[in-house]
């Protein structure tokens, strides 16, 4: 969901068609942008398949990362993304097109972010970015906070948060979420302290006990949305599928139980097995 990129890679990962599918030969393939982040390969690859199966339209996924999906759909090089969290952690990138795009609607509410650490660290000791100050602290975390991709949206929260809280010494380790999951990962095994950025919804949560300490200041922003951005023009050219794609609407919780299910199988996998427990849901989405 954060990392940017100056130029947009249109090498597309086709959707293929269930049997017996049929498509007008001269229907345009629906292309939607999505950034490897897992909660917005999900849900791309959720409405695709629903997109292709459901209202039979063939589908392009561009997968890039996220200032070039933001460039892509306002120049309508792309027809729509899922991904825009908003309003503060994507303010920049849809300031810069906010007049050149539509919002379809909210794919979940409820987003956040934060930074996490083990369950087994006492609150008493750490239950607050502000008790990152303190010496004894300081010294069993290294004086590192482990974070991600350099341009993310989150890393620039967080630099920000350092300063805010007056964290002299302390170091954002830039990484990435592989990093970050790997860090979080060596360290959750021998019980060792760290603080890790970190965002809801995410798999992570499912497999290891996490929590959020309290930023007071609201150095990382209050909870957000996050929406559907499409073309100017893609209601018109598409009504069926933006209406699909308004309607569909995930509770975060169900959507972290799918993306925990696509680390433990494959997201195909995650995406079947969600459709087919939610027959009525899908139905909604889809108008039929």
């Amino acid at each position: 969901m954060f990392k940017t990129l100056a130029t947009i890679s249109l090498a597309a990962i086709f959707v293929g068609a269930p049997a017996g599918a049929s498509f007008a030969e001269d229907t345009k393939p629906v292309k939607i942008g999505w950034a490897a982040w897992s909660d917005a390969e999900f849900v791309t690859k959720l409405a695709a398949k629903i997109i292709t199966d459901e209202l039979g339209h063939k589908v392009d996924l561009v997968q890039t990362d996220v200032a070039p999906l933001y460039q892509g759909v306002s120049r309508g090089d792309l027809d729509a993304m899922m991904m825009a969290w908003l309003p503060q952690t994507h303010a920049d990138y849809y300031g810069k097109v906010k007049d050149k795009v539509e919002t379809l609607g909210t794919v979940y509410d409820g987003a956040k972010l934060g930074w996490v650490v083990p369950a087994y660290i006492p609150e008493s000791e750490l239950n607050s970015i502000e008790d990152l100050q303190k010496p004894e602290i300081k010294e069993k975390l290294g004086s590192t906070v482990q974070g991600i991709d350099p341009g993310a949206g989150l890393t620039r929260l967080s630099e920000k948060a350092l300063k805010d809280y007056g964290l002299d010494g302390y170091k954002l380790q830039i990484s990435s979420e592989a990093g970050m999951l790997t860090t979080v990962d060596r360290a959750m095994r021998s019980e060792k302290w760290f603080v890790a950025t970190a965002w809801s919804p995410h798999w992570m949560f499912g497999k290891y006990e996490l929590r959020y300490i309290a930023d007071p200041k609201d150095s990382l922003g209050e909870a957000e949305h996050v929406d559907v951005l499409a073309r100017k023009g893609f209601k018109e050219d598409n009504p069926d599928v933006a209406a699909f794609l308004s309607r569909m609407k995930l509770p975060i919780a169900d959507l972290e139980a799918a993306m925990f299910e696509a680390q433990q199988t494959s997201y195909d996998s995650a995406v079947e097995k969600y459709i087919a427990d939610h027959p009525d849901q899908v139905k909604a989405w889809t108008g039929k």
